[in-house]
């Protein structure tokens, strides 16, 4: 959710296919490996062996495939996320309640998703420390949300809001409902609440509670 929309291709400027060899198949793997692990455990807790192991490779083979290790495998996982969730909240096309209809969406399918839900809720924690890979990536990601979430209230609330206030509030709401929504998730309707948010900040929410 933190980056930039992909480049796009000016119409008329073919690029041909990448073409997906048996080393691109085995980066797959070990990231999907990383990104279980990691959403299971924690960064801190788990070794570049543990997730060679779980891709069925050796640790040299691994490291072939990530020269940077962990730490650069941590990024992958990070940017693959933010490539899928970038080409939906970022859409220049769209406008603001737009964009609001992508975030209940992507609440909808984060409720879907455990792993990736478990995987931010630990990694953002654990990079609150300067020292650690991902610091300064959660960094950057709350202030391009922040500065986006500010944007769209602020425009569908007609000036009504602080935006930049409405806009920390509700992604320390998003945060909050997840670790809750992980601890007890029958109890926990995140969409739900996120709508009862808009309601309080004074945005109508029909068009999401009659969908």
């Amino acid at each position: 959710m933190a980056s930039a929309g992909p480049d796009r291709v000016k119409s008329g400027s073919p690029i041909p296919a990448k073409r997906y060899t048996k080393g691109d198949r085995t980066k797959e793997r070990i990231t999907d490996a990383a990104a279980e692990l990691f959403a299971k455990s924690g960064y801190l807790a788990v070794s570049l062996r543990d997730i060679a192991a779980a891709s069925g490779l050796t640790h040299a083979g691994a490291l072939h495939h990530f020269p940077g290790g962990k730490d650069e495998l941590l990024m992958r996982v990070l940017e693959r996320r933010d490539q899928i969730d970038a080409d939906v909240l970022f859409d220049e096309h769209l406008d603001a309640w737009d964009h609001l209809d992508q975030l209940v969406h992507i609440v909808e399918r984060n409720a879907m998703t455990p792993g990736l839900v478990a995987l931010y809720a630990k990694l953002s924690n654990e990079a609150s420390d300067p020292d650690h890979p991902a610091h300064r990536y959660f960094l950057r990601r709350y202030e391009i949300l922040r500065e986006h979430f500010a944007n769209i209230l602020g425009e569908v609330s007609d000036g009504r809001l602080d935006p930049e206030a409405a806009a920390q509030q509700l992604l320390a709401l998003l945060d909050g409902l997840q670790t809750q929504w992980l601890l007890a998730p029958d109890a926990i309707d995140m969409r739900g609440r996120l709508l009862d948010f808009l309601t309080l900040l004074g945005i109508d929410t029909t068009r999401w509670k009659s969908g």
